[in-house]
């Protein structure tokens, strides 16, 4: 079906696996077209409630963007170049089902920016992340300066990105970078794990979280609590805030049916 992913769909999680592993996964124009076809099938896919993303292979998440693409962009298709990157992770920030970056060796220039766009992050030991575009003579630019910014602040951001210097599962942790850091061995499986706890909860409530956290940063604090209110509102109007509170007070395990 794809070139470079491959896809899969078990027990309400999908799984899509960037499949150049010859190539460190790097996000060449057709790797990325496909991510993008990927994403709006599982957006409208009423079956799939969670995403595992992760990498082919041992060495590496996705090891950047290809240079050989880069090298011919001018100022005006670099922009392009940028802004459909851009829409693609928007596409996976915004998706509305919880997304995990299941992070395998190198996640360097586009890789981050893919896990940064997660709305989780579980790095293997050996994982190593990095924006190392300032030394091509460019900025990240599929989400990089924003997104890396508000989950580790900006004076982290600021050094990471001007030196371009590499860092560690360890060091993304203890930035608040990713969830968690597990042995190798142990990714998918703690990654399908954690899908799995997610796709137990009433979907809804999952959507309208998501989309309340995602506008944290986009917005006053006062347009945020009058967002929060509307769609805890639309949680209350749902069959499923209904079963919940029922079975807590009824002391019983909740039956959610998504509705």
């Amino acid at each position: 079906m794809y070139q470079n992913i491959l896809f899969e769909k078990k027990d309400h999680i999908a799984f899509v696996t960037i499949n150049r592993p010859e190539k460190l996964n790097a996000l060449n124009n057709q790797t990325m077209l496909e991510l993008r076809d990927v994403f709006l099938k599982i957006k409208t896919d009423d079956d799939i409630y969670a995403v595992i993303v992760t990498g082919a292979g041992e060495k590496a998440f996705v090891a950047g963007a290809d240079i050989s693409e880069l090298n011919k962009l001018d100022a005006v298709s670099g922009r392009e170049f940028a802004e459909r990157g851009q829409e693609i992770f928007n596409l996976i920030e915004n998706l509305g089902k919880p997304v995990i970056a299941a992070v395998n060796g190198y996640a360097l220039g586009g890789g981050s920016e893919l896990a940064w766009a997660c709305h989780f992050r579980i790095a293997s030991e050996n994982a190593i992340f990095g924006q190392p575009e300032i030394d091509l003579g460019i900025i990240p630019g599929y989400g990089g300066t924003q997104r890396l910014t508000r989950l580790v602040g900006k004076t982290k951001a600021m050094e990471l990105i001007l030196t371009g210097r590499k860092f560690t599962a360890k060091e993304a942790y203890e930035m608040g970078a990713v969830n968690k850091v597990v042995p190798q061995s142990e990714l998918l499986k703690e990654a399908e794990e954690l899908a799995k706890t997610l796709t137990s909860k009433p979907q809804i409530a999952v959507r309208m979280a998501i989309k309340a956290i995602n506008m944290a940063h986009e917005t006053t604090l006062s347009d945020g609590l009058h967002l929060e209110a509307t769609l805890f509102g639309i949680c209350c109007g749902t069959e499923d805030f209904k079963e919940g509170t029922s079975a807590f007070l009824e002391k019983r395990k909740p039956a959610f049916k998504n509705k």
